[in-house]
């Protein structure tokens, strides 16, 4: 039952959160309207229905019990219309579900994380219960929610007649459940009685049936209840003590198929449409009872068999199979032993072979990619709450949400946008309306998010119409801390990568939301992890723009093979400026004997990769070799190798842990790849290598 009860919290846990970004959505567009629709009333209180029915199944009193209190709140909205909520208490009641979903949102990261919840929910629940008493002028609030659970419940279980027949005669003796009213996804908690079941009997049927595949019988479940039928009364009295014992259990009652006829007019009351007609006669009544349990599923089957969820590590597992593939196929199509001979027909299919796998390859990588748009919703969020605390106006438009990029670059992206929307919040608009309208701006400032993609990679810009950044500020606060050295002339760019550093920040006071330091330094580490790039431009007066490039993917990429001697090296396609063959004349030496080649009017040093790596193999002269113009965020430098071998497609595969264990990655070394004749080629990390270069030489 372990991992049945795990399956059921990973469900749990996708269903909140979705909802949860759901219900932010409605608010934010709630609360410029100021006002609910009478759609997003319905929508808001099933919403709280649902956390409140799955998170009681799951047992997580403290998600329940506001769900819970949330839902009563919005029953008397749902009911008197949003006219109850006089406008004087519209921007308490957004402020207080703006709280609550973030209460729901540190609750359910405490149940990621294995930790305890909250004990004390008073502050919140009193926040909704003053808000109820304002509504209702002072009173009871339970009234009204408790007609609707008494409308709800309006047939008690215990009268309602059980099912005329078992759906097989060969199982006539049957238990009606009911499950606590209201509880939601009803038909999990079926599934899980019947696991608790086979621990007594294994012998059963049930209706309706799938109920663990089926959502659609959730309904009918709640409305007429679960049975279970078993061969005998014997075992079915031995599996009692599995409903007793199951949670969420209403009531129960033991029902017999063969004693109908009797029950048929003890029972003639028209409770449950559709089970009395039933009750007429046991062979026929099976037929059309069916039909009424179907018959909700029918239109939605096809809706809800076109999207299914996907564990992140069968899509990791099937990536690794479709690259092995990927090798496999470059190994048997790029043998030596075919070397010279002409084979016609495996020419062909090995053709046909070769177009298969890059479509198999296209497919697998399409699986994994997802839009930003869940990413960029959440910016919406920080822009209403920042205004609120910093006093600016602001709005936030969102621009090319349906990009796609990889599930695992999504995830470490986001937290690089927040903090550089926080930036743009917090220092790069004005402080006060005025000085925006004396510079001839609109007075509530704008934010501009977007994304696109550009080959191989996307890129990412947040954009802001504030002050912009103060070069000389940036500079002298750059020289104080040492950064910078006040006799070097810099460009405007070099003072702009002084943001970056660790450690620096423009504001004077500590605040909520900066001026510790931290921030855009962690932006550039996280977008450097995924293999990205981070660039910033400004222009005083008019605003900021913060550029990330970020890869696609990481499991394919395409790249430059180039070799030192007998090894081979990959070089990310992305990081290439130019190559070019050189004579040693055309070497300039820097007072430390360090070599630099001109380049754009411009000196960059000259990197050799066999002194770096310490090889023996390799040419010396830089006549025999040539020259790769690289290129990574701020650093650009050229890199010596012996021979290019040309561009291809790569499968990225990680160093094993022990290889790790020697930071391998702090010399210039990222990964590795197989080629096609089984050779194995290191994967260059461009950045990492020149740090390397300038600490040895």
């Amino acid at each position: 039952m372990g991992s049945g009860n795990d399956s059921i919290l990973d469900m749990y846990l996708y269903e909140t959160n979705t909802l949860l970004e759901q219900l932010d959505g409605i608010l934010l567009a709630a609360e410029q309207a100021d006002t609910f629709s009478q759609d997003s009333v319905n929508e808001i209180f099933r919403i709280m229905h649902t956390i409140k029915g799955s998170s009681a199944m799951m047992e997580f009193p403290s998600l329940m019990t506001v769900a819970h209190r949330i839902e009563d709140l919005f029953f008397i909205i749902r009911d008197k219309t949003m006219e109850a909520v006089p406008e004087a208490l519209r921007p308490e009641l957004f402020d207080m579900l703006f709280q609550a979903v973030d209460f729901f949102r540190g609750e359910i990261e405490k149940v990621e994380n294995e930790e305890p919840l909250s004990d004390s929910i008073d502050s919140i629940v009193d926040k909704i219960n003053s808000l109820i008493d304002k509504i209702q002028g002072n009173a009871q609030p339970e009234e009204a929610p408790k007609a609707a659970g008494g409308q709800e419940a309006a047939p008690p279980p215990q009268a309602a007649p059980p099912a005329p027949a078992a759906p097989d005669q060969a199982y006539p003796f049957g238990i009606h459940v009911f499950f606590d009213e209201g509880s939601g996804m009803e038909n999990l908690r079926a599934f899980m009685l019947l696991t608790a079941v086979k621990d007594y009997c294994s012998d059963f049927v049930s209706a309706p049936e799938n109920v663990e595949t089926d959502g659609s019988t959730s309904e009918l479940i709640a409305d007429q209840g679960f049975f279970i039928w078993f061969r005998t009364a014997g075992e079915r009295d031995s599996s009692v003590p599995a409903v007793q014992g199951a949670g969420s259990v209403r009531s129960y009652q033991s029902v017999d198929a063969k004693a109908e006829p009797p029950k048929q007019e003890a029972a003639p009351a028209p409770q449950p449409a559709g089970a009395a007609p039933a009750a007429q006669a046991p062979a026929p009544s099976a037929e059309p009872a069916k039909p009424a349990a179907p018959a909700p599923a029918g239109g939605q089957q096809h809706a809800k068999e076109s999207l299914i969820s996907v564990n992140l590590s069968k899509l990791d597992q099937l990536m690794a199979v479709v690259s092995e593939i990927v090798i496999t196929e470059s190994m048997v199509t790029s043998s030596p032993d075919l070397k010279g001979l002409r084979l016609d027909n495996f020419t062909k299919s090995a053709r046909e072979l070769r177009k298969l796998t890059d479509d198999l390859q296209d497919v697998s990588m399409s699986l994994r990619m997802v839009p930003v748009s869940n990413t960029f919703q959440k910016m919406n969020r920080i822009v209403r709450d920042m205004s609120k605390k910093l006093g600016k106006r602001a709005k936030l438009t969102l621009i090319g949400e349906d990009t796609e990029v990889d599930k695992t670059i999504v995830d470490s992206i986001s937290d690089p946008i927040m903090h550089i929307v926080r930036n743009s919040m917090d220092h790069g608009l004005e402080e006060n309306e005025a000085d925006r309208i004396a510079a001839g701006k609109d007075p509530v400032g704008e934010i501009i998010l977007s994304a696109r993609h550009t080959g191989s990679e996307v890129i990412i810009e947040i954009k802001d119409d504030g002050q912009g950044a103060n070069i000389q500020a940036v500079l002298n606060k750059a020289i104080r801390q040492g950064l910078a050295d006040p006799s070097q002339e810099y460009s405007q760019k070099e003072i702009l990568n002084f943001l970056m550093m660790p450690g620096f920040s423009t504001n004077t006071e500590v605040t909520e939301f900066s001026g510790r330091g931290v921030g855009m330094d962690v932006v550039k580490k996280n977008v450097a992890d995924v293999g990205g790039t981070v660039s910033i431009s400004s222009e005083w007066g008019k605003g900021m723009t913060t550029t990330l490039k970020i890869p696609l993917t990481m499991a394919i990429m395409d790249g430059m093979e180039v070799s030192v001697g007998s090894s081979l090296f990959t070089i990310p396609i992305n990081n290439i400026r130019s190559s070019l063959k050189v004579a040693d004349g055309d070497i300039v030496y820097d007072p430390a004997k360090g070599e630099m080649m001109k380049m754009l009017d411009s000196f960059y040093p000259v990197i050799r990769a066999k002194e770096l790596f310490q090889m023996d193999e390799g040419h010396d002269r830089i006549e025999d070799g040539i020259l790769i113009w690289v290129e990574a965020g701020d650093r650009s430098y050229c890199l010596f190798v012996d021979e290019l071998l040309g561009q291809q497609q790569i499968v990225v595969k990680p160093l094993p842990a022990y290889v790790n264990s020697f930071n391998v990655k702090s010399c210039g070394i990222t990964g590795c790849s197989i080629m096609g004749d089984g050779s194995i080629s290191i994967i260059l990390d461009i950045a990492n290598l020149y740090n390397a270069g300038q600490e040895m030489f």
